[in-house]
């Protein structure tokens, strides 16, 4: 008996799930980028050319889909953190991390936002964000102790340079990789040791400052 058109074989239903999978995603990354991570479920459905019900069908919260649309980016900035603690020399360590995390910030907006969310059932996001303080804390601790990062170094200028990363870039368009790469350059020679006049006191800023 010859099969119903609606019964295809099961390798073409996990092709097509596939194949909506990474335009929902894709789609997804895309509007984040240019809207922020507050962008409707529906809007995003929309851009992917699926249905609502497909969407949610494969992620059923926004939070599950911000997480999977940013999972590569995530293991990217943990993979970036442990080479600079893995690097045996403190001060190169520490210039690949900032230098590494502002190119991110300067391309990634949706990833950024990502990152300093809080969302309750994706923990992750928060160990994540809680390790990178402790890392670069660390980091800036060897930094110091090698003479090679100005004494009055604060972690939270971390915050500080980002807060500037993003300001510097948020107009740049498609320069803003180049606007990110030459302002990261003009502050890392600021922060060596060296013969410089005292800063005033840091300015007590957490990550969760940064605006995205």
């Amino acid at each position: 008996m010859p099969a119903q058109p609606s019964q295809k074989p099961p390798e073409t239903l996990r092709a097509d799930a596939r194949e909506n999978r990474e335009r929902i995603l894709a789609a997804a990354r895309e509007a984040y980028a240019l809207h922020g991570i507050d962008v409707p479920m529906a809007a995003i459905a929309r851009r992917a050319k699926v249905g609502v019900a497909t969407l949610y069908r494969r992620f059923p919260t926004r939070a599950a889909l911000v997480s999977e649309a940013f999972a590569e980016q995530l293991a990217h900035c943990v993979a970036v953190l442990d080479e600079g603690l893995a690097d045996p020399d403190p001060w190169r360590g520490f210039c690949s991390v900032v230098e590494n995390v502002c190119m991110m910030q300067a391309r990634e907006r949706g990833f950024t936002e990502a990152f300093l969310s809080q969302f309750p059932e994706h923990a992750e996001y928060a160990q994540e964000r809680a390790r990178a303080e402790e890392g670069l804390a660390l980091l800036i601790r060897r930094a110091k102790a090698g003479g090679q990062l100005r004494q009055d170094f604060d972690v939270h200028d971390i915050t500080l340079l980002m807060l500037a990363n993003c300001g510097a870039t948020a107009g740049a368009g498609d320069d803003a990789p180049a606007a990110s790469r030459r302002l990261v350059a003009y502050l890392l020679q600021s922060f060596r040791a060296g013969a410089t006049a005292p800063l005033p006191p840091p300015a007590p800023l957490g990550l969760d400052r940064i605006p995205v």
